[in-house]
């Protein structure tokens, strides 16, 4: 009974199997099932221990009883104790299920018995601070349930393994380690003239853009790609700045640190897809999307390896990468395999900034958590491009 996958035992009494939904009533009382089980169990014991002496008494007389505790002790754990729970523990639903129709009227015989051993046994706990009725919580942990995954070997594919994972990760990610940095999103510039504009409305990839004046840091709102759609159906002549301000959305603002998973939420219950990052002082520090929180649960919605790592890693003939300082440490570990700390800078040119603490040089080479990196280029105050060896560490293994 104690050895049942409590788990699978609340599944099948959520679907109606009697002797399931017998044994979860049982074991909800843990100290009522031990209490009928050894009431019973030392009651067969006692009276086949005087059953045994009365014979060995009658047969051999004095010796007889004084050679009866060898064999009567062999015969209990052989018969009685270490087989049968052996087996019970190797098979626990096959014999706790059919047992839990005998224990279930039983428990209800010899209530009044139970009842008082469990009085005196619960009372003799309490004189140590113990308290029966304080039962043990089944719920699991984040890591715990971690852990239950990971050993569900064949029985959860490994996609379905890995994509559980990811969403137990969502708590430990905010949304600086996936946004797209200031200095990288796309917008549309009121500023600039009109036409082109409208050239970068009819090229544009992407379903919704920021619209700023002169900088990000002005934004005004979002414009839909619907809403650009709408646009350009109508007479070009009839375009102007004013009508694009006429389209546009309010802007939806997600402060820095804000985990993934809360984030995930806020977008749902907000009925938003996009947000731009402001700090405390609400500057704008990147762009979030609701796909970019879906693409750490269920990875890149692309199957083509190439779009997925060459606008930011590309591999080289000898084995090293390329890579551009700006990519986040997350995709980084996530593409190379390898394990760059997380919990400090975002991108690979923080962390190295960091690491140095100045502005390195370019030709400047530097061995970060035993990979060898070498600085290609700087653009101002950023490391724009490097140099990452992962065969170096490969080759020192081997």
């Amino acid at each position: 009974m104690m050895s049942l996958n409590r788990y699978r035992l609340k599944h099948l009494a959520k679907s109606h199997h009697r002797a399931a939904n017998l044994a979860s009533k049982l074991l909800s009382r843990p100290d009522r099932l031990i209490g009928v089980i050894l009431i019973g169990n030392n009651l067969v014991n006692i009276l086949a221990t005087l059953v045994a002496n009365v014979i060995a008494m009658r047969l051999w007389g004095d010796y007889g009883v004084a050679v009866l505790p060898i064999p009567l002790t062999v015969m209990f754990l052989l018969f009685a104790e270490v087989t049968p729970k052996t087996l019970a523990a190797i098979h626990p639903e096959k014999i706790a299920f059919p047992a839990s129709f005998i224990l279930t009227p039983l428990l209800k015989l010899l209530s009044p018995l139970v009842v008082f051993v469990n009085f005196l046994s619960n009372g003799m706990l309490r004189l140590f601070g113990i308290k029966v009725a304080d039962s043990q919580d089944d719920h699991l942990s984040t890591e715990e349930l971690r852990t239950v995954v990971n050993e569900a070997g064949g029985m959860i594919p490994k996609r379905h393994q890995k994509m559980l994972l990811s969403i137990l990760d969502l708590e430990h990610a905010t949304v600086e380690d996936i946004m797209v940095p200031k200095n990288e999103i796309t917008g549309i510039d009121l500023d600039e003239n009109l036409d082109d504009i409208l050239n970068q409305l009819r090229n544009t990839q992407h379903t919704r853009l920021p619209v700023y004046q002169d900088s990000i840091d002005r934004v005004k709102g979002m414009l839909h790609a619907r809403h650009i759609a709408n646009m350009m159906s109508k007479d070009i002549a009839d375009i102007t700045k004013d009508t694009i301000r006429e389209y546009m959305t309010p802007v939806y603002f997600v402060p820095e640190g804000t985990p993934l998973n809360t984030q995930l939420l806020k977008f749902q219950r907000k009925r938003q897809r996009i947000g731009l990052v402001v700090d405390e002082y609400g500057d704008i520090q990147g762009l979030v999307t609701i796909e970019d929180i879906l693409e750490e649960i269920v990875g890149e919605f692309t199957t083509d390896y190439a779009a997925t790592t060459s606008k930011d890693i590309h591999p080289q003939a000898d084995g090293s990468f390329m890579v551009d300082g700006t990519v986040t440490i997350r995709d980084l570990n996530r593409t190379l395999h390898i394990d760059l700390p997380t919990d400090g800078p975002k991108t690979l040119s923080g962390l190295i900034i960091e690491y140095l603490e100045t502005i390195p040089q370019p030709g400047t080479g530097l061995k970060l958590e035993e990979y060898p990196i070498e600085i290609l280029q700087i653009k101002g105050n950023l490391i724009k491009s490097v140099k990452f060896h992962l065969d170096w560490k490969q080759n020192t293994q081997a």
